[in-house]
């Protein structure tokens, strides 16, 4: 096993992840690493053995992590990464604060960041996946971001350096998004609160917010440009061509398509990794003999199979 460098956060080894994931699945990460802060996160990647993958998690909404775990460290944010400033028209928000969080402080400074009060997870995930709802993308607001890259070195990310397009952003292996800084438009206090409330009534009737899900399974396969804004010349929906193929509802072992929306993969109770993800792979499978629309996975698998190292 790699020597670990010291740290003044928690390093835990062999640590279980199920716990950490939305899903509930999943085996143990070599290590587990939580840092204090940004100067502890920097550290610990300059003096890590440059042949240790380095793994980044944020509160695991969009994760299946595999039954035989993930051969490296992984890093999750904390307390120290969830700060929440507000500058004029700019929102900077730590990695580690929730979606929902941001969305609702920026609404009572009277600044439209509405879009990500429905989205799952926080704000590092939501700009590494160019998180959007509504018509509205990460890469509709950003200013910039700044992150750890895997040598230690603190570096501020333009929008043009992410690389933004539907559903991801360009960031190189064992890069650690720290905080992010949007610009958002003004908008009365009020109106924006209202404007969220009518938002979670629409997400509550039509997706298993109740159920033991990780949101979207695949990607909208059409319908949006490079930059991840919308076509109207498109209208291609996971969703439909899951429920077209007769797949809404569809179970393997403990894991379902859901009944109320065939594009979210749940955990009844029971369901392994392998349920999961393989009920995944049916649902590609038989969406592509269906349509011949090849679904692409939104959800982000990592790790080995089965229980061993």
């Amino acid at each position: 096993m790699t020597p670990m460098p010291p740290v003044r956060g928690t390093l835990t080894e062999n640590r279980p992840l199920a716990e950490l994931t939305w899903l509930r699945v999943g085996g143990p990460a070599d290590w587990l690493f939580q840092p204090a802060d940004t100067e502890d996160l920097r550290a610990f990647l300059a003096a890590l053995d440059p042949a240790c993958a380095v793994f980044p998690i944020g509160v695991g909404s969009n994760l299946i992590v595999r039954a035989g775990g993930i051969r490296a460290v992984v890093i999750r944010l904390g307390r120290g990464f969830n700060a929440i400033e507000i500058d004029g028209t700019c929102v900077t928000a730590g990695a580690a604060a929730l979606d929902a969080h941001v969305a609702r402080k920026a609404a009572e400074a009277g600044l439209d960041l509405t879009f990500l009060r429905t989205i799952p997870g926080a704000i590092g995930g939501a700009v590494r996946m160019n998180a959007g709802c509504y018509g509205t993308y990460v890469a509709d607001r950003l200013v910039s971001a700044r992150a750890i890259t895997r040598s230690g070195e603190a570096v501020t990310l333009t929008p043009d350096d992410l690389r933004f397009a539907y559903r991801q952003a360009h960031l190189p292996e064992g890069w650690v998004l720290t905080e992010a800084t949007f610009d958002a438009p003004r908008g009365d206090p009020q109106a924006l609160a209202q404007k969220m409330e009518d938002q979670l009534a629409r997400r509550d009737a039509t997706q298993p917010v109740k159920d033991r899900t990780a949101g979207s399974t695949f990607r909208n396969p059409a319908g949006f440009s490079s930059t991840g804004q919308a076509d109207d010349t498109h209208e291609l929906k996971a969703w439909k061509l899951i429920d077209e193929a007769g797949l809404r509802g569809a179970t393997r072992g403990g894991a379902q398509m859901s009944p109320k929306h065939p594009n979210f993969l749940v955990n009844t109770g029971q369901a392994t990794a392998d349920d999961l993800e393989g009920l995944g792979e049916e649902v590609r499978k038989r969406v592509f003999q269906h349509s011949g629309i090849q679904l692409e996975w939104e959800v982000i698998r990592i790790g080995e199979p089965g229980g061993n190292k």
